[in-house]
């Protein structure tokens, strides 16, 4: 059990019989009355999203969540598909319930799979991935780490925020909890 304070996106947790996953959390102080949990929630097994707010003392029960490591094949249909690394079993998930995940992930990729008992339930990325930067400004002359950077379109269609020194083509280094750039691969 934790407190509702505590939760963060990517928790799952468990409210009257459904297995809900936690995608956004924000601490909201009104101007007047007490403190509030705004929390952007998805319903794993019936793949609806929701708003909805909790008083922060509030008690939740935490999934019990067994990981197994698992390798991205590919996504069709709407569906991606994993492979056990062990076994070569092979697991589907819906793409809607591992949406942002998908910008990280590509073919072949270890991963790690999210079971709930044995059902399937979602995707550990690594901390960081190495992916290529398809499109971005021209590299400016004297540009630095410490300038504000510019944005760049990886080879999975996410947009992160670079230095002013990087060119298309580079390989990066890409931290998947803050979506940040860390460093050249």
């Amino acid at each position: 059990m934790v407190q509702a304070v505590d939760l963060r996106a990517g928790m799952t947790f468990v409210k009257d019989g459904k297995l809900i996953k936690v995608i956004e959390s924000n601490h909201h102080k009104p101007g007047k009355g007490n403190t509030l949990m705004q929390l952007k929630l998805y319903d794993i097994r019936s793949g609806s999203t929701v708003q909805t707010t909790y008083r922060p003392s509030e008690k939740i029960e935490l999934a019990v969540m067994e990981d197994k490591p698992a390798q991205y094949l590919y996504t069709q249909d709407d569906m991606a598909y994993f492979m056990d690394m062990a076994t070569y079993e092979q697991y589907e998930l819906p793409v809607a319930s591992i949406e942002s995940e998908m910008k990280y992930l590509l073919e072949n990729m270890e991963v790690s799979i999210e079971f709930y008992g044995n059902e399937v339930i979602g995707v550990t990325l690594p901390t960081t991935v190495e992916l290529t930067v398809t499109e971005t400004q021209p590299s400016i002359k004297g540009g630095s780490v410490t300038n504000g950077g510019k944005p760049a379109t990886m080879e999975t269609g996410v947009v992160v925020n670079v230095p002013d020194f990087i060119q298309a083509g580079e390989k990066l280094v890409i931290n998947t909890q803050m979506g940040t750039y860390v460093k050249r691969a």
